[in-house]
């Protein structure tokens, strides 16, 4: 764990030899990690950053079978819904479309950015910052793609509509016959390995990259 700071001895350190821990606020030196260990907040226990191995190809995977399931999960059918003796089938965007069509237009435009839009502008803006560390090209590029990435992460709610399609399938459960579809299986991967996703790329080694102080990142 990263040694506390007293405020006195702040003036005497570097910047770039501080961390500040995001949770606690506490600031503390900042340690020296080998491969596989990660530093933690000795106040609240907080992950500061880790050192992970193979960083850039865990994420490049991952991001590649993220995208893989983007067109399934949103174009395939969610769920068919049988309901005296009419049959439906619904996907992300015909969702979007049927919004649209009935005069929720505002609506409709929220509901395609937080769940179709943003989500594939955030996994390719992941692809060309791992790329451009990865062929060790158009790194100032990868920097604004990954400032621009941060900024993304609070718009980007896939498990905001996963959880209304999970309401909603429990709700109609008692008046029709429901049927799970493909696409909901793709939605729930897709999901998953997003989450997997922002636990493997670390931010720390990333922007350790990024800028040049680090190209072992991918060991």
């Amino acid at each position: 764990m990263p040694d506390p700071v007293d405020a006195p001895e702040v003036s005497d350190l570097p910047l770039d030899d501080l961390v500040a821990c995001h949770e606690c606020d506490l600031l503390m030196r900042k340690p020296k990690l080998a491969l596989g260990e990660k530093a933690q907040c000795p106040r609240c226990g907080y992950e500061l950053y880790a050192h992970r191995h193979n960083v850039v190809e865990r994420s490049l995977a991952l991001v590649l079978a993220a995208l893989l399931l983007y067109i399934p999960a949103n174009f395939l059918p969610i769920m068919q819904l049988n309901l005296l003796g009419q049959s439906s089938e619904d996907t992300v965007w015909s969702g979007v479309v049927g919004l649209f069509d009935t005069g929720m237009q505002g609506v409709a435009a929220v509901v395609f950015l937080c769940s179709m839009g943003i989500p594939l502008l955030k996994l390719l803006c992941q692809l060309a910052v791992l790329l451009s560390i990865r062929w060790k090209v158009g790194r100032s590029y990868g920097l604004l793609l990954y400032r621009i990435y941060h900024h993304l992460k609070d718009w980007g709610m896939l498990e905001v509509y996963l959880m209304g399609v999970l309401v909603a399938i429990v709700k109609l459960a008692d008046m029709a016959s429901i049927t799970v579809g493909l696409g909901l299986v793709c939605f729930v991967s897709l999901l998953m390995v997003q989450v997997l996703l922002e636990v493997v790329m670390s931010p720390h080694q990333i922007w350790q990259a990024l800028s040049g102080e680090d190209d072992h990142a991918g060991d």
